[in-house]
């Protein structure tokens, strides 16, 4: 009983550890509008440049295009130590680069969980270049 007690116990603690040392966040659009807004992060829109152009973008985002052929050459070229907010068209690419991002060491890294097209259907706002 005691061993089970410990084992339980350990794996809780282990958890628990992993839990608070993932610099990955996925967060919902009016959970990524406030983090915008506290003007702490580097906002970078992960989408192509057509996409951009018809779409628009999120105010202050810088684009790096995850589908480039350079893109983790990119990535891996920003100071891992500033915290960056991240999103691409409906989540998908930048829940990857989030996985990549947390490979390559960055400390803190939010992903907007369903995209700039949630984003936009909420409304809120957006900047057409």
């Amino acid at each position: 009983m005691k061993k089970l007690l410990l084992l339980s116990f350990f794996l809780l603690f282990y958890a628990s550890f992993k839990a608070q040392n993932n610099p990955v966040r996925n967060v919902d659009a009016s959970t990524f509008q406030k983090l915008i807004e506290s003007k702490k992060y580097v906002l970078i829109d992960l989408r192509t440049s057509d996409e951009i152009k018809t779409k628009g973008m999120i105010k202050g985002a810088i684009q790096l295009d995850y589908l480039a052929k350079d893109s983790e050459k990119q990535i891996g070229q920003l100071d891992h130590k500033k915290p960056y907010l991240i999103y691409c068209a409906g989540g998908g690419r930048s829940s990857e680069c989030a996985e990549l991002m947390q490979k390559l060491g960055f400390t803190e890294v939010v992903n907007l969980e369903k995209g700039y097209d949630d984003w936009k259907r909420k409304g809120l706002e957006t900047v057409k270049n």
